[in-house]
């Protein structure tokens, strides 16, 4: 009988490998291997569609270059304010997130006006090469965390790219950066229809960068829109705030 003639006797079942409870030593019981099934999804939602941090936040000369673009893109911001520009070592970043062969660094600058700048730097990792193809996306905030002590988590959001699923439905790719505001959490992650989506761990400048879909339009009749939660190393979550704001009512009149 040749390698591929093994054939088993009945009432002697075999392992997952091939051999049979004895050759494995186990001979009082036999493992058995529940199949679970698995229902097709009705809802179809990407999940983990960007690949994980793979080294620290920017620092050094790495970080210099960085920020002189983001710097670039402040200054390019058009308002009709006057709005003095952050110096390149005020700049904060985040943990790094590749998606569609680019990655994308998050980062944000506050200047002693109260004023915020926040966006992203992004560039294509060749195999073998240097980055390159760099672009540079800012815009500016008076809405910050210290003018919020209720806040529990500070977010900033820019769609990066468009998806099409089944049928006619659509949804924003988006970039997700913040910070957590309350102490204890170690992972932030991203939900849409109750299903966590993204995660990034906090570990290194309690920071967070997440990558995900956002403002689901087509399966129902209504927008589906993406949460951030933070939760700490026992699972609890801590903290929870959706992308979607929701309008203010409108006041009754006398």
């Amino acid at each position: 009988m040749g390698k591929g003639d093994l054939q088993t006797a009945p009432g002697n079942p075999r392992t997952a490998r091939g051999l049979s409870p004895a050759r494995c030593g186990d001979h009082s019981q036999v493992v058995s291997r529940a199949k679970v099934l698995m229902p097709p999804e009705i809802r179809p939602i990407p999940r983990h569609i960007a690949e994980p941090p793979h080294e620290r936040e920017p620092h050094g000369r790495w970080a210099e270059q960085l920020g002189r673009r983001f710097l670039s893109a402040c200054a390019e911001i058009q308002t009709d304010e006057k709005l003095t520009q952050p110096e390149v070592d005020a700049v904060d970043w985040y943990p790094s997130r590749s998606y569609a062969n680019r990655t994308y660094v998050p980062a944000s600058a506050a200047t002693d006006e109260g004023v915020e700048f926040f966006g992203y730097v992004s560039f294509v990792r060749p195999e073998h090469g240097d980055p390159g193809h760099f672009e540079a996306r800012a815009d500016y905030t008076h809405e910050t965390a210290d003018e919020n002590p209720d806040w529990r988590v500070d977010l900033n959001e820019e769609v990066i790219a468009s998806w099409r699923g089944p049928g006619d439905v659509t949804a924003d790719v988006t970039l997700v950066w913040g910070t957590p505001l309350i102490p204890g959490a170690t992972v932030a992650s991203a939900e849409v229809d109750e299903q966590t989506v993204d995660q990034c761990a906090i570990v290194q400048s309690d920071r967070f960068t997440l990558i995900a879909l956002d403002n689901l339009i087509g399966f129902g009749g209504y927008a589906i829109y993406m949460d951030v939660a933070l939760w700490n190393k026992r699972n609890a979550e801590l903290a929870r705030e959706s992308l979607y704001e929701a309008e203010e009512p409108a006041a009754a009149e006398a």
